[in-house]
């Protein structure tokens, strides 16, 4: 017998180009009255009529933009007190996954006593009474669909994942068009980032049947159309491909999460602020290789989804994924090593012991990750 799955994704899923109207004619006759809605500025121009419409209902909106990177406990804070304050009953995440993870522990926490200092050592529960909405606006994170918020804890200087069933949304919206003015870097880069969880949740100590479907789609219609939504951010066809990637490799971010890419990125994002999507894309072809003895098939079938040659054997083939890997990385102009990024030799030892608290992540990974297997690893991507 196999084992037991668990899926928690929203309660209504909707995809497809022009999907944001779907939401503003269901945020409409939803009951919501007070709506908070958390967005970046970017997006203001191409939303705002759909924002007058929600007004023009009767509804009370209040639109909040503070959200610019990955965002700390501090940052969650300071919007609570003005999301507790607005009082609203419904939630509404429009941006990338940083907005997105802010928006979901928001909904979770504001109307309620839970504070995220007890439910982050176990004492309470998260009791979410307020409507939850995410609409991605980045092909990256998956953060829509998943019971994942990571936040960056100034206390440790580290990264904390907050996962939970209560930070599911109750819908998603996935409407390629609202990814059509993301600049080329940030497609790559969270287009990558997007690949990155397709792959760690296939070849992953917890993969199951289901997931396994999900992250070999994602990887076949990411790797085969990020390099055209890079080249051309019009091409609405190629920009589908890569949200309905992005959002197969978000289903598989409960049930499966990541392992050793992610877990190792970490301290490159905590220590030196290094874009999320750009740390993942930087480490993947080198976790992939120290991975390989572990997992050859997998790897060999994640080729062929990225659309190689089969090579006669599963180390070949996955070998020449491997070399693909990184040859999008080059094309797509991202640091392909760690002195790309400014980070010295001596700097090495450091991150390989904060990435090895991340053990929610690496005991996933197909091969495991010892404190002298993560400088190796680190060593080789300088």
């Amino acid at each position: 017998m196999g084992p037991i799955i668990s899926i928690y994704n929203p309660s209504k899923l909707v995809f497809g180009a022009d999907s944001f109207s779907s939401f503003v004619a269901d945020i409409i006759t939803s009951g919501a009255k007070r709506i908070f809605i958390l967005t970046v500025s970017e997006i203001l121009e191409q939303v705002e009529s759909g924002f007058a419409q929600i007004r023009n209902s009767g509804c009370e909106v209040a639109v909040n933009t503070d959200i610019r990177q990955e965002p700390s406990f501090d940052d969650y804070k300071k919007l609570l007190a003005k999301v507790d304050q607005f009082n609203p009953d419904a939630v509404v995440g429009i941006g990338g996954g940083s907005v997105l993870d802010a928006a979901k522990l928001i909904a979770a926490t504001t109307g309620n006593e839970v504070k995220i200092e007890e439910f982050l050592k176990g004492n309470k529960k998260l009791n979410r009474n307020t409507q939850l909405i995410c609409l991605p606006t980045t092909s990256g994170t998956g953060s829509e669909v998943s019971p994942n918020a990571i936040f960056f804890d100034p206390e440790t200087g580290g990264k904390v994942g907050v996962i939970d069933p209560q930070l599911v949304p109750d819908a998603a919206y996935i409407d390629p068009m609202l990814t059509i003015s993301v600049p080329p870097a940030v497609t790559a880069s969270t287009g990558l980032d997007a690949l990155t969880h397709c792959i760690e949740a296939y070849a992953n100590r917890l993969a199951n049947p289901i997931n396994d479907l999900l992250a070999f789609e994602g990887i076949r219609l990411i790797g085969q159309n990020l390099k055209t939504a890079f080249e051309n951010g019009n091409d609405v066809k190629a920009r589908e491909k890569v949200a309905l990637g992005s959002m197969y490799g978000g289903m598989c971010l409960g049930p499966v999460n990541t392992g050793a890419v992610h877990a190792l990125a970490y301290p490159l994002g905590s220590n030196y602020k290094i874009a999320h999507g750009v740390s993942n894309a930087m480490l993947l072809p080198f976790v992939l290789e120290y991975n390989l003895e572990a997992a050859e098939e997998k790897y060999a079938n994640v080729a062929l989804a990225l659309g190689v040659d089969d090579e006669g054997n599963d180390k070949e083939t996955a070998l020449a994924g491997i070399q693909l890997i990184r040859e999008m990385i080059r094309d797509f102009k991202i640091p392909g090593s760690l002195s790309d990024l400014n980070i010295g030799e001596n700097e090495i030892e450091e991150m390989a012991h904060s990435a090895l608290k991340i053990q929610r992540l690496l005991k996933n990974n197909v091969r495991e990750v010892k404190l002298q297997d993560a400088i190796d690893i680190y060593t080789k991507a300088k």
